[in-house]
């Protein structure tokens, strides 16, 4: 069951983006001085009581757009407004009633839902004294915050809690979590709207539209997903501001915390070097990858799916393993593919192979191809190999001579273990241990 929705509003520079924060109890926003920062419905769940509630930050009211995204970004808080049982309207104390707090006042007034007036940057209780003039703004007495100093929290959730109720349950976990990366401008937004059914994200030509991580939540074949928008990468020395900076960094952060990676290519244009490098680092941190060829119905009739598999062996062949889906995400086409062979993806980096039968595969590779000491110029040899964790899957092999087994050993086998073991598409970490000497026993005293 969908938990109520309470919505923080207010015009830019208010903190509203601090407060989604320090509510949920970590960074889920990113937080700058820079006004319009939040493009798009942030969320998270919060708990209220005995039960939780869902919070969603909003764009800045009234703020006209850099990009030319205000419509987009208005209709994006006319969203949340629309769905939430509960508005907080914030505003900054520390400067006092504004034209724009007016503007956002006359905007919440039309509201279905009940609002709260908020107060933050109420530092010190000295300041509580000076905000008698917001009264003007119609929404009775203004509650005391402050999201920096964790000042009023407590009452927050209280007064939340007073107005919705009980709060819902606990949400349930998701069954994969999968992020959808890529440089800019390939299409991730309009995938993450396909999957959630609704224009959850904000959607446009202009380049860098997606500036935070957004993480919505999905149902498919009757299992709970969460598919995270990230912002577009584009070279370190080209970011130019701090905003690109942390959406940089949010997006790693993402790969890293997804089960999952869905990485879009823009089908018209060659990989090129960001799409090369954000791919490295995705390989260097063990992740399943699903190489989505995104706005497939403009290329179609330029190349065939016959050659653009082996195009992009060329191009990045430390994912041959990886499986490729052709997509056209505003017209849905391949993307039930993209999140099923996802969950295959997932299924795989979850299993794992007892070491009889492990030891049994690692003979046969050995005897196809011997290692040889480059030190002592002689055999290499495994003792014995083990798996020791999932997710993903690591063998650890235990040695007789470190150097037996260089770089191009161990890609052969890591290619051989590919072929035979139960997870032929997705990374494998192989590890070579040398295999500690039996301490000689000492006679016993007479």
């Amino acid at each position: 069951m969908a938990l109520p929705v309470v919505a923080i509003v207010g015009r830019p520079n208010v903190g509203k983006s601090s407060l989604l924060n320090r509510l949920v109890g970590r960074r889920i926003a990113i937080v700058d001085a820079v006004a319009g920062v939040t493009r798009d419905r942030i969320s998270a769940p919060v708990p209220v009581g005995d039960g939780y509630v869902e919070l969603f930050d909003t764009g800045g009211v009234g703020i006209e757009d850099a990009d030319g995204l205000t419509e987009e970004v208005s209709q994006q808080i006319d969203s949340a407004v629309a769905s939430a049982e509960l508005i907080l309207f914030v505003v900054d104390a520390s400067e006092g009633l504004t034209p724009l707090d007016r503007t956002a006042a006359e905007k919440l007034r039309r509201a279905k839902a009940p609002v709260l007036l908020v107060a933050n940057k109420v530092d010190s209780e000295a300041r509580e004294f000076d905000l008698g003039e917001l009264n003007a703004l119609g929404f009775g007495e203004p509650l005391p915050v402050s999201a920096t100093h964790r000042r009023g929290m407590e009452d927050l959730l209280e007064a939340i809690g007073r107005r919705i109720g009980p709060g819902g349950e606990k949400i349930e976990e998701p069954v994969m979590k999968i992020a959808i990366v890529g440089r800019r401008n390939v299409g991730k937004s309009t995938i993450v709207n396909a999957l959630a059914g609704a224009e959850r994200v904000i959607v446009s030509e202009s380049p860098g539209t997606t500036r935070d991580s957004v993480d919505v939540r999905f149902e498919m074949e009757g299992r709970v997903l969460v598919a995270i928008d990230t912002a577009g990468i584009r070279k370190r020395r080209k970011l130019a501001s701090d905003v690109e900076f942390y959406g940089r960094h949010r997006a790693l952060r993402s790969i890293r915390r997804a089960d999952v990676v869905l990485f879009v290519i823009d089908a018209t244009d060659p990989v090129g070097r960001v799409d090369k490098q954000l791919l490295q680092y995705i390989v260097e941190l063990f992740k399943p990858v699903v190489l989505t060829v995104n706005k497939w119905d403009m290329a179609e009739d330029r190349a065939s799916r016959e050659d653009y598999g082996p195009y992009l062996t060329k191009e990045i062949p430390e994912l041959a393993y990886a499986p490729i889906v052709f997509t056209c995400a505003r017209s849905g086409l391949g993307l039930r593919e993209a999140v099923g062979m996802a969950g295959q993806l997932f299924e795989q980096s979850r299993l794992r192979v007892g070491t009889a039968e492990l030891n049994i595969l690692v003979e046969k590779i050995v005897a196809r191809h011997a290692p040889r000491s480059s030190r002592t110029s002689k055999p290499g040899r495994i003792f014995y190999a083990t798996q020791v964790a999932t997710c993903p899957p690591t063998v650890v092999c235990f040695v007789n001579y470190l150097d037996a087994f260089d770089v191009t050993y161990q890609r052969y086998m890591l290619n051989q273990l590919r072929e035979r073991l139960p997870f032929p598409e997705i990374p494998i970490r192989l590890l070579f241990k040398p295999r500690r000497p039996e301490r000689k026993r000492r006679p016993p005293r007479s």
